[in-house]
C-alpha cells in the first residue's frame, strides 16, 4: 500500500562538493528535497524504495554502496544503513542515498533501491510500479529524475521549443499527483529531449493508481537548462 511519494531531480550538482563554487544556486533545491523526506518521514512508512534513472536496471539492496568519485570527489554514500555487496549505485541512486544521509533517515526503515533504464517502455514501467506497491505493508517511494535538458541555448541539449510544453506538463502532474498524466508522457519526446524522470515517473504512475494521494509541487526551476522538480505526494 502506498502511503506517500517524494519526488526529486537527481543530477550530482545537489551534493555541494560536486557543484563546488556554484552550490548556492541550487540551494532551493535541496531545501525542496529536504522538506520533500520529511513528508515521507512523517507518514511512518514499514518500508521506502528508492527509484531512479540508469543505463541499467536493477535492484540494489539496503547498504549498497556508491560514491561521487567519477565526478571529480572523494565522497562515499551508502544506501540506507549497513553494508552489502554488488555493484555500485547508479548515479542517481547515489544522489538520493546521499539525500537520505543528510535527513538522517530512520534507521528502522528497511531502503531498497530501484535502477530503471531510462529506455523502459511505458508498459514494462507499468508493470513494474504495480509490483513495487502490492502487498498489505506501507511502502513509500522516493522518485528521482530530471525533466528535459533543452530548455535554453547553453543546456545540455541545446534549446529545443518543445522542452518547456513537456517540463509544464510534467511538473502539473507531479504536483497534482496524476498518474494517468504522468502514464501518457511520450517515451520517444522525453528521449529526444533527454528527460530522464520519464521512466521513473511512469513506475511512479502505475505504483501509485487508486492511492488517492493529493500532490504538492514544491520547486520547479530550470538551472542549466535542466528541467528540476520537487514534489510530495500524501
Amino acid at each position: 500500500m502506498l502511503v506517500a511519494v517524494a519526488v526529486c531531480p537527481c543530477p550530482p550538482l545537489l551534493v555541494p562538493e560536486v557543484a563546488s563554487g556554484a552550490a548556492p544556486e541550487l540551494d532551493a533545491a535541496r531545501a525542496a528535497c529536504a522538506d520533500a523526506l520529511g513528508v515521507l518521514a512523517a507518514a511512518r512508512p514499514d518500508r521506502l524504495l528508492v527509484i531512479g534513472p540508469a543505463e541499467h536496471g536493477g535492484r540494489h539492496p539496503q547498504g549498497t554502496p556508491g560514491s561521487f568519485r567519477g565526478f571529480g570527489v572523494d565522497l562515499d554514500v551508502t544506501l540506507g544503513r549497513g553494508t552489502a555487496p554488488g555493484p555500485e549505485l547508479p548515479a542517481s541512486l547515489a544522489v538520493a542515498a546521499w539525500l537520505l544521509e543528510r535527513s538522517d533517515w530512520a534507521a528502522d526503515v528497511p531502503v531498497e533501491g530501484v535502477a530503471v533504464d531510462t529506455a523502459l517502455p511505458a508498459d514494462q514501467c507499468a508493470r513494474l510500479g504495480a509490483q513495487l506497491s502490492g502487498g498489505d505493508d506501507r511502502v513509500a517511494l522516493l522518485v528521482m529524475g530530471d525533466g528535459s535538458a533543452c530548455r535554453t541555448l547553453k543546456a545540455p541539449g541545446y534549446l529545443d521549443e518543445r522542452a518547456a510544453p513537456f517540463d509544464t506538463e510534467a511538473a502539473r502532474a507531479l504536483g497534482t499527483a496524476d498518474p494517468a498524466a504522468l502514464a501518457a508522457l511520450d517515451a520517444g519526446l522525453a528521449r529526444e529531449l533527454q528527460a530522464s524522470g520519464r521512466a521513473p515517473w511512469q513506475v511512479l504512475a502505475a505504483a501509485a493508481e487508486g492511492a488517492g494521494l493529493d500532490g504538492t509541487l514544491l520547486y520547479d526551476e530550470a538551472p542549466y537548462g535542466v528541467g528540476y522538480f520537487v514534489a510530495t505526494w500524501s
